[in-house]
Order: structure tokens, then sequence, then C-alpha cells
């Protein structure tokens, strides 16, 4: 029996903390897909089927035509960014996509306009914006609600999904103002400095119930606090750190040699990158918030604990440079030093020359859709189903998270069937064979 869906009807309204590189590629992409200009390839939303019930039915849909999901033609876009350049300006300072792709859709982004940003540039000290709120963190908050009534009245909007595609904020932990609503909101009304930008925007949001995703490293909703108010307004959350380059290979390779039972004795990832996120990762208070979250991956990958002579030893090393030649085409370089039969050294080298915005942008769009889904269905508070996008996936306390792409995607689609009431895929096929006497 399926789970009640309230129907996607109406519009929906993707609000987008940051304009910048991911942002832009994102809604240029949608726009470009809904015209039949290109293909949104990488988006699990738009390419991907969900099997049904056994491998000889043969019943395999597109996800998008099996769960109730917004359409892109009813996407509507809005955008917070400490500069104020609209989509069509921030995408060619972004270099991402060519002048010839753009030029077909330079009306709809010329038409998106940031809201001015909130901005503490003791959170983001490489960048400074002028396009930025003033007042305490309360009236900081409150301004924001009101950009979301704006939008929402211009609009004609019916539902709204908010997610951060920002810059990484300094390193930060929990401290006594995030403990609860209540010293959350007492500590927005004495400006407590401990309250970053991120978590303005949060709590903007799940007060107003719309579900929130956190595209970046940030503690934000990491917090009692504002998971408190997700519960209190039912919305859902999720994040963090969206899932791309280096870390979705290290997602993909290493349950293949835990799968195998190889050991590793080190596990060395270096970045260049030279776009806005790069130039924001120099600063070292940034980009120890990036290494934790990408440090994470492996330990829940590989249990250390339960594998000590595999993985007991493991050396594992990240490292991010800022090189501005190369703008938004990353380069992830992995050596990793592999132990096989009876402990023989082997050696695996990667060269990932991506493009960060290209691999980030499908993951806003599934989120956004999968969140709106969530909040339809009644879902509120951490969404673990969709750690699929995720670098440090959000769980319950004192849950570890799973890292494992190919659990994770057995998840997510999982979830997708438990809504819709169908049979859950546990891949054991033994059904397919006569085996056993009665």
């Amino acid at each position: 029996m399926s789970k009640k869906i309230a129907p996607a009807e109406g519009k929906l309204g993707i609000l987008l903390v940051g304009l910048g590189a991911v942002s832009t590629t994102f809604v240029a992409g949608v726009e470009l897909v809904k015209r039949g200009l290109s293909v949104p390839m990488g988006s699990l939303t738009q390419m991907g089927h969900i099997r049904l019930g056994k491998r000889t039915e043969k019943n395999s849909p597109l996800v998008k035509d099996f769960v109730p999901l917004a359409q892109l033609e009813d996407l509507s876009f809005a955008a917070w960014d400490v500069f104020e350049d609209n989509a069509y300006e921030a995408a060619v300072k972004a270099g991402v996509l060519t002048p010839e792709d753009l030029e077909k859709i330079k009306e709809p982004l010329s038409q998106l306009k940031p809201y001015p940003a909130a901005f503490d540039r003791n959170y983001v000290k490489k960048l400074e914006g002028k396009h930025i709120k003033t007042g305490n963190r309360r009236e900081i908050a409150q301004s924001i609600i009101a950009d979301i009534e704006d939008f929402k009245q211009k609009s004609g909007v019916s539902r709204l999904v908010m997610i951060w595609c920002g810059s990484t904020e300094v390193f930060l932990k929990a401290g006594p103002a995030h403990q609860s609503l209540s010293t959350f909101e007492k500590a927005l009304d004495q400006d407590d400095k401990s309250i970053a930008p991120s978590m303005l925007y949060a709590y903007a949001a799940l007060k107003q119930g719309i579900p929130f995703a956190n595209g970046a490293p940030n503690l934000t909703v990491d917090i009692p606090a504002l998971q408190e108010l997700a519960h209190e307004t039912n919305t859902p959350i999720s994040g963090k750190d969206f899932k791309t380059g280096q870390t979705l290979m290290k997602t993909i390779l290493a349950p293949g040699f835990k799968a195998r039972y190889l050991g590793l004795s080190g596990w060395f990832s270096t970045n260049i990158l030279g776009n806005r996120d790069g130039e924001v990762l120099d600063d070292p208070e940034n980009f120890k918030t990036k290494e934790e979250s990408k440090l994470g991956v492996l330990d829940t990958i590989l249990q250390p604990t339960l594998y000590p002579e595999l993985y007991g030893n493991l050396y594992h090393k990240v490292r991010i440079n800022y090189y501005p030649p190369r703008k938004d085409n990353k380069e992830g370089w992995d050596n990793i030093d592999l132990l096989g039969w009876l402990g023989y050294p082997m050696q695996i080298k990667v060269d990932f020359l991506c493009r960060d915005s290209i691999l980030a942008a499908p993951l806003v769009l599934d989120l956004v859709l999968f969140s709106d889904l969530a909040k339809r269905a009644g879902m509120r508070g951490i969404q673990e189903w969709l750690s699929f996008y995720y670098k440090s996936p959000m769980t319950a306390p004192d849950l570890y998270p799973e890292h494992n792409l190919f659990i994770q995607e057995m998840k997510l689609k999982n979830t997708l069937r438990y809504l819709m009431g169908e049979e859950q895929i546990t891949h054991l096929g033994i059904e397919y064979y006569n085996n056993f006497k009665d």
C-alpha cells in the first residue's frame, strides 16, 4: 500500500543560496533541457529507471514516471548572492558553459537577479562581496523570510525548497547557542556570532516549513536547534556537501576493494581547482571544514576496526590547491597503495579531470525534486535516503553514515518503492532456481 503523497500541483520555487558556478550551471541546464536543447545527464530523477518486481517481469519505469515529482516546466528560481550579477552575468564569469549555450537562454538567466546575501566575512574570509544584508542576526533572518515572501508573491509558486550552493564556511563545532530552538532564537536576538550565515538561511526556510538541503560541509542543520525546528514544522532536511569529483570516485572504488578484501596502506588525494570554491578553500580554516568531510568517507566503508589487518594502518591524506588557470575544471589525483595476497603491494593511480559544477548541477536538481517529494509525503527531519548525493550524509544520533555508493543507491530506490507501496528489492534471486527440496 502506497503512502499518502500530496500531488505536485502548481509551481515549485527553488531558493538557491549562492548564485555562482553551481547554481548558474544548474539553472542554465534546466532551461536548456526544458527547451529540448540538451539532455539531463547525471540526473537520476530525469534519466534513471527503477526496477519493480522480479527481473523476469521486465518492469523498469523511469523514476520520474514512477513517483510524483515536480516537472521541469514547473520550476521557478530565486537566489541570494554577495555579488549582484544576474544569473547570465554570473554564468559568463564562471566560465563553465560555452557562450553558445548561454546565449540560447540569455533571457531567462538575465531575469534571475539575486537578493542581497546574509554574509559574515569571519566565515568566508576570501570573499569581499558588497551585495549583502545589514543588521543583527535576527533582522537578517527576518529579511531572508521577507525575500521568500516577495518571491512567492511575484512568481506565484505554491511550494518551495531551499538548497545551499554557496561557499564553504570556516570549521565550526556546535556550541551552547545551537543546543535547542529556544537557545538558538535567543542567540539570534543577541546577534551571537556563533550562528553562521548558512544557519540563518536554514532557520528562515524551516520556520516556514520549507525543505532545506545543504550542498556544502558547513555545520548548518547538523545542530539540535534546527533539527528540532524541522520536526516542529514537519520539514525534511538533508546534507551535507555535494558528492562530486574525488570523493565520488572514493565511494565507487573503496567498496570494490572492500568486497574483494584487498588491503590498503595509503590513499593520497590532491586537487587543483580555480573557481570561487577553490579560492575560498585556499583559506586553512575553510579547508578544514572540507577536509573533515572528505576524510570521513573511507573509515565507514572500510571498517578498520572490523578489518585491522586490511585497513587498520591506512594513511589517508587530502589536499586542495587553488590554481586559477583551471577555473571550474577540477583535477583530482589519487595515489592508492593496495595490498594483495600475502600482503604483496600494488598501486592504482587515478587522475580525474572533472568539471566541478557539471557534476554538481544534476545533484541539485535531484535533491530539490526529492526534497519536495519528501515534504508532500509527510516526511520530516533527516532524510538519510538522500545520502547518495552527499560526502557527509546526515544520520540519526549515534548512527554511523553509510558511504558505500551502491548501498546508498539501493537505500534511495527502496525508499521510493516503499513510498509507492512496491516490494523492496533485495537482489537475493534464489527464487529463480530450484535449489531446495520440499
